[in-house]
């Protein structure tokens, strides 16, 4: 078996034709989900794009592997999916963005090459990449905002393009009356990229990942990750005009969500970017666009798709979609994500695995509380080896994938988001220790955990599946609220940091008392079996108690 791992960045569980969007159409995902199943309940454990990342690759939560932003590296020696495949015989490799960031001054500590293999793994989270290109080249003031080399500028500057940062100029922006028009800004989302389409980087990333297919030997997972659809929300034609201000849903969201909120909900809905995104005007440039970008990812993944199959690597890949987080896209008055609103929270997730095993769940959907570490447990079990429960939090998904049910589940899915970085909780006052969110979802309810003091945030998605009326400061909800706090509880009373051994080693070190030779307070001889003394007990070897 082989896997092939795609990854979409700031992709909405809902925008999807297999998932129900009444206008745009993705014949590709679809037919990814006719052949798989499509799980309809899976949760990042961050709605960050780094912290997210970095739970898929670990199979940990956020608060274990403590990358918890964008920009904070992942400690050095901690386990990731190119360490545990490899450990079971399969290659990991990367082809496009991580936003990992390399522990250092940990590698500098232990001495640790960049240059060397080992070194190199842990400074590319564990992966041997193809190309790895994080894919937001911005410059401002400061200088720029990712100092890495872009290999997606390298391959514009060979093609002709005349930018020290083709990826700015061009891939990202459109042009009228001669002038550049940035994509940086919203009002430009409906102009077509100044780029030749098959010279954007959803078709550039695409091409290596069918390059790594013409030479791959497996078995391997081949970690496949687009910057696309995340913003700057600007596409280059045909997809520019594919889709137009007709096809923007009515934005989720109510007047009550702004009349006295939550504190820290007021706070994001108060931030520039969600103040940008309540206006109409934005919505209707952005979503367009946003959904174009989204069908070029469609189309192209059908390369891929037809590729594996003329080359009969579809009977032996298993194939995985899902995205990193949401995108709110003016819902609940907010723009990003950050928050954990379905919309950010919620993910899309399929799952295509061509064993006979799968053959009865193929088209199905499951509602099942599934979450991102799931994958890491997953890609084990699938490459034959035993998930290390005491390192991977996850769950293997094979049992549903073979259509059975497991005899006992995870009753609720957790979410964590560290603000302290953002501008928010300068507004809100917070000390940084406390600027930390939770959510807590059993899959009808949803209770949201502020630290710093704040009251906390429910939702019942089963009366309020569009999730606008607050009832955390409901006394007839306090019997949920308690509920929930109490699987919160559980959860953070967790064993996530005893990662050098596992259960069985510990049982297995454990043997029978004594057999060791060490012997704990035993008064006499007498009071331990005889083969467990034999080795104190005799004549003595010599007698220097007379000096």
């Amino acid at each position: 078996m082989n896997i092939l791992f795609i990854m979409y960045d700031q992709l909405r569980f809902d925008y999807m034709g297999c998932a129900g969007h009444p206008h745009l159409k993705t014949p590709n995902f679809d037919r990814l989900a006719a052949r798989g199943l499509r799980f309809t309940q899976a949760h990042v454990q961050s709605p960050i794009c780094g912290a997210s990342r970095m739970c898929f690759y670990t199979g940990r939560y956020a608060s274990s592997h403590g990358a918890q932003w964008n920009g904070f590296p992942l400690r050095v020696g901690e386990r990731t999916l190119g360490d545990h495949l490899r450990d079971a015989g399969m290659s990991c490799h990367l082809i496009g963005k991580t936003h990992m960031v390399a522990d250092a001054e940990g590698m500098a500590r232990l001495g640790l090459s960049p240059d060397s293999v080992i070194g190199a793994r842990q400074a590319e989270c564990g992966f041997d990449p193809v190309v790895r290109d994080d894919g937001l080249w911005g410059v401002g003031p400061a200088g720029a905002y990712d100092r890495k080399r872009s290999p997606y500028n390298d391959f514009l500057k060979s093609r002709g393009y005349p930018s020290d940062n083709p990826w700015a100029d061009f891939a990202n922006a459109g042009i009228v009356d001669g002038q550049m028009a940035s994509g940086w800004f919203t009002a430009n989302a409906d102009k077509p990229a100044n780029i030749r389409e098959e010279d954007s980087e959803t078709p550039w990333l695409t091409d290596r990942c069918l390059e790594f297919l013409d030479t791959a030997r497996g078995p391997w997972c081949a970690h496949l990750s687009y910057i696309k659809p995340h913003w700057p929300y600007i596409v280059p034609a045909p997809y520019h005009a594919l889709y137009g201000v007709e096809h923007v849903l009515p934005p989720v969201r109510s007047p009550a969500e702004r009349d006295d909120p939550h504190p820290v909900f007021r706070a994001f809905m108060e931030s520039e970017i969600a103040r940008t995104f309540a206006r109409d005007e934005v919505r209707a440039k952005v979503i367009p666009a946003y959904m174009g970008l989204i069908r070029q990812c469609d189309d192209q993944l059908g390369r891929i798709l037809d590729r594996l199959d003329t080359t009969g690597e579809s009977a032996n890949t298993m194939i995985v979609l899902t995205s990193d987080h949401g995108d709110y896209l003016g819902d609940h008055w907010l723009g990003e994500k950050d928050l954990f609103h379905q919309q950010s929270v919620k993910v899309p997730l399929i799952i295509v695995d061509p064993r006979p095993a799968a053959d009865g769940t193929r088209g199905t959907t499951c509602d099942a509380l599934v979450e991102s570490i799931d994958l890491a447990a997953t890609f084990i079990e699938t490459a034959g080896a035993e998930v290390p429960r005491h390192i991977v939090e996850g769950r293997s998904l094979l049992p549903f994938l073979h259509g059975e049910t497991p005899e006992t589940w995870r009753e609720v899915t957790i979410s964590e988001y560290d603000y302290s970085t953002t501008p928010m909780r300068k507004s809100l006052d917070v000390a940084i220790p406390d600027a930390r969110l939770f959510m807590v979802f059993d899959g009808r309810w949803k209770l949201i955990h502020a630290e710093g003091g704040f009251r906390p945030m429910l939702f019942d998605l089963q009366s309020d599946p569009q999730e606008v009326q607050d009832r955390g400061a409901d006394p007839g909800c306090a019997q949920q609220v308690a509920r929930l706090r109490a699987h919160l509880h559980r959860w953070a009373l967790r064993s996530a940091q005893r990662v050098t051994r596992s259960d069985a080693q510990i049982e297995a070190a454990q043997g029978p008392e004594g057999r060791v030779g060490i012997l704990r307070h035993v008064f006499d001889p007498g009071d331990a079996p005889e083969d467990f003394t034999a080795a104190y007990r005799g004549p003595a070897p010599a007698d220097y108690t007379g000096g």
